[in-house]
């Protein structure tokens, strides 16, 4: 039986360090990962230009809709297709990623919440309740890092699209997760709770 946790929360909340946490325990065999980043809508219909107008912080912006599908897929048993995403044109790319329906499949967005239709599909969901300031912080570490971008392009950002979106469509959804993580936890114990809890059907019918 597959089971699916969803782990949302706001740009820089810490998603990717406490699914790290939870690979670490539950090893490869038992464990897929599903991000909804890679099922952005392909822009190859607009110009460059155009393309850097989209607001991409916006619910819209992602195809929720074979997003839950391939969800609902992964719960009965089946194995997916997931499309790849190219950040650099905003297009979808003509490779696919196999994700397995192993024991546990994480499924990993800032904007999970937002879609009943996909938090209906997750057995156990999760919000990272993090400070603005402190996932801004985080956030221009890794863009610079990862991404070559400039501080204060990044800043710019955050605060024209990233915070108000959060504001208007993660923040107010936040109530449907079955878990809440405040900043001051350590992600070890709390992997370790998840993981109790997903494999506990009377916890997960709580």
């Amino acid at each position: 039986m597959t089971r699916t946790c969803g782990i949302c929360g706001g740009s820089g909340a810490g998603k990717t360090t406490l699914t790290r946490h939870l690979l670490q325990r539950l090893g490869p065999d038992q464990v897929s990962v599903l991000a909804f980043d890679a099922y952005y809508r392909d822009q190859g219909h607009l110009s460059p230009a155009d393309r850097s107008l989209v607001n991409y912080d916006h619910p819209d912006s992602l195809d929720h809709e074979r997003f839950a599908v391939d969800v609902e897929a992964l719960r009965a048993g089946e194995r997916i297709a997931a499309p790849v995403y190219d950040f650099a044109t905003h297009t979808r790319t003509a490779e696919v990623t196999i994700v397995e329906p192993r024991s546990i499949v994480i499924v990993e967005g800032i904007l999970l919440l937002s879609f009943e239709a996909i938090t209906d599909r997750l057995d156990l969901a999760v919000y990272l309740d993090v400070p603005e300031d402190v996932r801004l912080e985080r956030r221009i570490k890794r863009d610079i890092a990862e991404r070559g971008r400039e501080p204060d392009d990044v800043r710019r950002q955050f605060a024209e699209t990233v915070a108000p979106m959060h504001d208007r469509f993660v923040e107010p959804f936040r109530h449907r997760a079955h878990r809440t993580v405040a900043l001051h936890e350590d992600y070890g114990p709390v992997a370790d709770e998840l993981i109790e809890r997903l494999f506990d059907p009377s916890a997960l019918a709580s």
